[in-house]
């Protein structure tokens, strides 16, 4: 799967949501796209966890953690998990950790930054709803496709 969001942008103008810089790439995949799941949860990676241990074929994983610096949302051993699931992505509106190591892992992730300390974990958050950071909306079932370049967003299919 080649493209570019800067073509998809030109050939798609008006018809996608480009969502603001300030996510860092992380995983070992720089392009990546697929079909939006979300989760909204603060500080707290239950839902993550439930998510990329299920299929996620063809999908990307969007998490809103309301852009909180305290705690990473994710790991290596999530990364992995969502690997051997079929994931193509994540994104984080908030901090990973064991970025060397989801660097050298074939799955996109975007994240703020990192921070070593790890989330809470008591069930907490919500799945499949619209979330929105960055100046986007992103709605489940919707697609998503980045690179170098940045994050582009569209209600259908662009490729």
């Amino acid at each position: 799967m080649l493209f570019k969001t800067a073509d998809l942008s030109d050939e798609n103008e008006g018809r996608v949501q480009i969502v603001l810089p300030g996510l860092i790439d992380f995983g070992g995949n720089t392009c990546f796209s697929g079909e939006i799941q979300t989760i909204k949860s603060f500080e707290d990676n239950s839902r993550i966890r439930e998510q990329v241990r299920s299929a996620g074929h063809g999908k990307v994983l969007v998490v809103d953690n309301e852009a909180s610096m305290r705690c990473a949302m994710i790991g290596d051993i999530l990364a992995a998990a969502a690997i051997e699931n079929g994931w193509q992505g994540v994104i984080i509106n908030g901090c990973i950790r064991d970025a060397v190591d989801i660097g050298k892992m074939a799955i996109g992730v975007k994240a703020l930054a990192t921070n070593p300390s790890r989330s809470n974990k008591k069930d907490q958050g919500e799945v499949n709803l619209e979330v929105n950071f960055l100046g986007a909306c992103f709605r489940p079932g919707e697609f998503l496709y980045s690179d170098e370049d940045g994050i582009l967003l569209s209600p259908v299919a662009l490729i």
